[in-house]
């Protein structure tokens, strides 16, 4: 395949820090592929430590490999102009773990949502900002009377969440890196969230990289899966063969840390076994 039909290609990708007896392999020749026109789901999964969110950190230009290739768009990221760069700022977005820390306390969402739509030129005007900010909220089921005048702190971390991510719809992104997106909030908002990244996938077009230690979640929503293990892609392939049937024995170890309800085994806080005043 040309280079050029990949929107995102991670090749052979090291990440070293420290030097000598210091020196500690965080990612070891692992790669990854997303074709320009198959949008998907990748997720990365694996324990803290890992190397799951330094992997996300090369995706989105953060830090750069200490050996292998980061190409997007058929172009090597060291070698992008600027404003090939500013491009690439704007097609490819984060969602961190986080919802409340990606914000500055002392702004507004309406200050935080038009800065980007500014800074990137995607609109003209007061109105056009107004109007492509209600259609982000929208998307994430969100009203602007909900949240516009407020201050992320006045806000729940479900709400927090959502703005993000309509914070990088707006910007018509063609990635998104999502770094345990749904691992601070509710349990009743995790399916919400995962729905919402289906709907980047399937509707707008966007892959997504999908960070998670939870291959329950990763279950509901990848097309694909990389079992990180001490740096190294220990097990990949497609979402069904990996998770479903795993070959290697840290997946499998993964697998079996998953909380399975069992209705055959009596709950030991059964109402029967509560003490009586």
């Amino acid at each position: 395949m040309n280079p050029a039909d990949n929107l995102l290609q991670l090749a052979g990708i090291k990440i070293v820090f420290g030097h000598g007896k210091k020196r500690f392999v965080a990612l070891d020749d692992v790669s990854i592929t997303i074709a320009a026109d198959r949008p998907k789901i990748i997720t990365i999964a694996g324990e803290s430590g890992s190397g799951k969110t330094t992997l996300g950190r090369v995706a989105l230009g953060l830090l750069a490999p200490s050996e292998g290739k980061f190409i997007y768009r058929g172009r090597d990221f060291e070698m992008m102009s600027g404003e090939e760069r500013k491009t690439f700022r704007r097609e490819v977005q984060a969602i961190f773990q986080d919802p409340f820390s990606v914000f500055n306390p002392f702004y507004t969402i309406d200050h935080l949502l038009r800065m980007p739509l500014k800074s990137f030129g995607i609109v003209k005007t007061r109105k056009e900002a107004d109007d492509v900010i209600a259609e982000a909220l929208g998307r994430v089921g969100l009203r602007p009377e909900q949240v516009l005048g407020h201050y992320p702190h006045q806000l729940s971390g479900g709400q927090r969440q959502r703005i993000v991510v309509a914070r990088s719809l707006m910007l018509r992104p063609k990635l998104i890196v999502a770094d345990e997106p749904v691992s601070m909030i509710d349990a009743s908002l995790r399916a919400n969230i995962l729905d919402r990244l289906r709907t980047l996938r399937d509707e707008f077009g966007i892959s997504i990289i999908y960070i998670t230690h939870d291959l329950a979640t990763a279950r509901q929503v990848s097309d694909e899966v990389h079992i990180l293990y001490h740096g190294k892609d220990v097990e990949s392939g497609d979402a069904a063969s990996v998770i479903g049937a795993p070959s290697h024995a840290y997946t499998r170890l993964l697998m079996s840390s998953i909380p399975r309800p069992d209705p055959d085994i009596p709950w030991a806080g059964s109402l029967a076994d509560r003490p009586t005043h």
